[in-house]
């Protein structure tokens, strides 16, 4: 690990070549000058001279690394993929028959459908998110939730789910993909932790990953096992006697190359930031947007705002001023990134009237 200082706001906002009007991180993020560069470099190279997958194997090995230190977890627990509902099917196989899911409500699809249609008669019980810790019972078996809800910005309390959780037994599975990039993030906290880096890290789509606490990792079957999953991914290509990794990466599957040329310097620049810095920044700016039109203050800081707006007028007149935004389930949605300031803060409110 860098003794280096972490990067902070200025030094961030630099990294990138855009930002001014885009306000949907939550979407897709953008990509920093450095990510844009490696692409370039590697598709000027390989026109002429091919793939370099010695130089591929090194990006997904230090992304690797630096969602590591994101999450607070050694590399040793993280299994790369592609999307996280591919990732979350391996634990909805891994359930008994007739188990029960407690989730949240309305939810994000990646994370509750793998469950669903899981094909084990998978009892799946939602509630609200703040109800999620008081849902859990002796018969749960799992409790799968996002970290920040995807269609209204709610942050989840992961410590007390997580503490319901281990008071009888059950397993937890949370979705950071709306989390991590802009806040603080454990995912000690929990027994798998699922993440996909085209948003708030600002990667390029197709970089996913899984952590996985020790326990749940020697109970889980590596049913998409694959070359990559081998003790030595360049060994395993070929036959069934082949020996699989010994930790997390007996879960990889087999990467997307060119997307890994850009996530690992788009990891690198929030690895190696100061991420609680970041946290006050982006919450900051939604907080003050939020104040200006009137909504109430979140139970939890999230950088994203939403608020109903069911005839997309809101979301028109934030479009109509240039901003890139989103709508989700009848919502219009904003979110703050370190490439946005105060000036994006008054232009989206002011398109608003407000």
């Amino acid at each position: 690990m860098s003794d280096a200082p972490a990067l902070r706001i200025p030094p961030m906002r630099a990294a990138f070549a855009g930002g001014r009007g885009y306000l949907a991180a939550c979407t897709g993020g953008l990509p920093p000058r450095a990510a844009h560069e490696a692409l370039r470099r590697d598709l000027e190279r390989s026109v002429t001279e091919g793939p370099d997958l010695g130089a591929y194997s090194d990006d997904v090995e230090a992304s690797r690394g630096h969602i590591a230190r994101l999450l607070g977890v050694s590399p040793a627990r993280i299994a790369i993929g592609s999307q996280t509902s591919v990732q979350v099917s391996l634990l909805a196989a891994s359930l008994p028959i007739g188990a029960e899911v407690v989730c949240a409500e309305a939810d994000f699809s990646s994370l509750l459908l793998p469950f669903a249609h899981a094909g084990r008669d998978l009892r799946l019980r939602s509630v609200p998110l703040a109800e999620l810790p008081g849902a859990v019972t002796a018969q749960t078996a799992l409790v799968a939730f996002s970290l920040v809800q995807s269609a209204t910005g709610e942050v989840a309390d992961i410590a007390a789910i997580s503490a319901a959780a281990r008071a009888v037994g059950a397993l937890t599975l949370c979705d950071g993909t709306q989390a991590v990039g802009w806040m603080p993030v454990d995912a000690g906290l929990v027994d798998a932790f699922v993440v996909h880096s085209y948003k708030w890290l600002c990667a390029p789509r197709g970089v996913a990953f899984l952590a996985l606490a020790p326990r749940l990792a020697a109970a889980l079957r590596p049913a998409q096992a694959g070359w990559y999953a081998g003790a030595d991914p360049w060994r395993s290509c070929y036959g069934s006697e082949v020996e699989l990794a010994s930790d997390a990466r007996r879960f990889d599957v087999s990467p997307a190359w060119q997307a890994f040329v850009g996530a690992r310097p788009a990891l690198a620049l929030f690895a190696h930031a100061d991420v609680a810095a970041i946290h006050a920044y982006t919450t900051g700016l939604a907080g003050r947007f939020a104040a200006r039109i009137g909504l109430p203050v979140a139970a939890r800081p999230t950088a994203i705002v939403t608020w109903s707006d069911p005839d997309g007028r809101d979301l028109a007149a934030l479009r109509a001023a240039g901003l890139v935004v989103s709508g989700r389930a009848g919502r219009a949605r904003v979110a703050f990134h370190v490439f946005n300031d105060d000036e994006d803060v008054d232009t989206a409110a002011a398109s608003l009237g407000r």
